[in-house]
Order: C-alpha cells, then structure tokens, then sequence
C-alpha cells in the first residue's frame, strides 16, 4: 500500500494531467454535432498515422525485448484504428451521395 502511494504522491502531477485530459475529452466529444464525426474522424486517423509511424521507429532502434513487444502491439492497433476510421468514414460518406435510379 504504501509502494502505491508513494508512487501516486511521486507522479501527482502527470496523473492529475492525465485525470484532466480524460474529463475534458470526454466533455467535448460528448458534444460534437452529428455533422463533424467524420472531420474528427479524419483527423483521429492523422493522429494514429503519427502513432503508428513512432512506434515503427521505436521498434526499429531497441534491443530490449519488452519494448519491441510493446511497440508492436501499438502498430497493430493503430493499424486497425486506422483501417476502421477509413471504413467508418466511407460508410458516412456514402449517406451523403445521392442514389442513382
């Protein structure tokens, strides 16, 4: 017990960052209008592209085993973020067209 608060006391301030940037996420995308999911989308896919282009990085310098593994598993998820948000915004934009007769 006292392991787990000395480590809270230790990193009270990138945790409390970290509780803040969870509270305000939650805030604003709980109230993004219908109409921007699909620019916010896009723009969560630019943001997995830098992920995934560190973690290739990352990977590619280390001799530590742990890290490789880790920085593997963070290219195979952006990976599927990436995918998924493309196929989410195709989806959406595919209500937009008009349909042919």
């Amino acid at each position: 017990m006292e392991n787990i608060l000395a480590f809270f006391f230790e990193h009270r301030q990138a945790i409390f960052i970290i509780a803040l940037a969870v509270f305000l996420g939650i805030e604003i995308i709980s109230n993004v209008p219908a109409v921007l999911h699909t620019p916010l989308m896009s723009g969560a896919n630019a943001i997995s592209g830098v992920v995934i282009i560190g973690a290739i990085i990352l990977v590619g310098h280390t001799d530590d085993t742990l890290v490789m593994i880790i920085g593997t598993i963070a290219v195979i998820l952006a990976t599927l973020n990436v995918v998924g948000g493309f196929v989410v915004t195709d989806r959406m934009l595919e209500m937009f067209k008009k349909k042919k007769k």
